[in-house]
């Protein structure tokens, strides 16, 4: 398995790789050590309470969404970040459509697998 990405990837010439539940992403970069992601959520979409081992970063690109990590819910919009500690319980929903950037460290070994992500595919009306 390649264990890096493209010095330079161009977004507008990859695909969307569908997720379900009206979430897709795109990868930005990544190595070992950290990695990038460009998601993209419709209204309602949502990521499910979960929790993993990685360092998370988010920056909200476009769109309103509500977060809640640990048990505090809190409305990000364009220009919000959000840190998320190793291991913490969290998950958000798509108020209005947008985009977020997400950032791991270490690498989402899982998300390199090529599978499905267990916290994607429901999505509220």
């Amino acid at each position: 398995m390649k264990r890096f990405s493209e010095k330079y990837i161009i977004t507008k010439e990859m695909e969307w790789e569908e997720l379900g539940g009206g979430v897709s992403r795109k990868f930005l970069g990544y190595d070992n050590q950290i990695m990038m992601v460009k998601v993209k959520f419709e209204k309602g979409a949502l990521g499910a309470p979960h929790q993993h081992f990685h360092t998370q970063a988010t920056y909200c690109v476009s769109g309103k969404f509500e977060f809640e990590i640990d048990g505090v819910k809190q409305i990000v919009e364009a220009g919000d970040g959000v840190y998320i500690e190793p291991n913490l319980l969290h998950s958000a929903v798509c108020l209005e459509e947008g985009i977020l950037i997400d950032t791991f460290s270490p690498v989402r070994e899982d998300f390199l697998g090529g599978g499905g992500v267990s916290y994607f595919g429901d999505k509220q009306s």
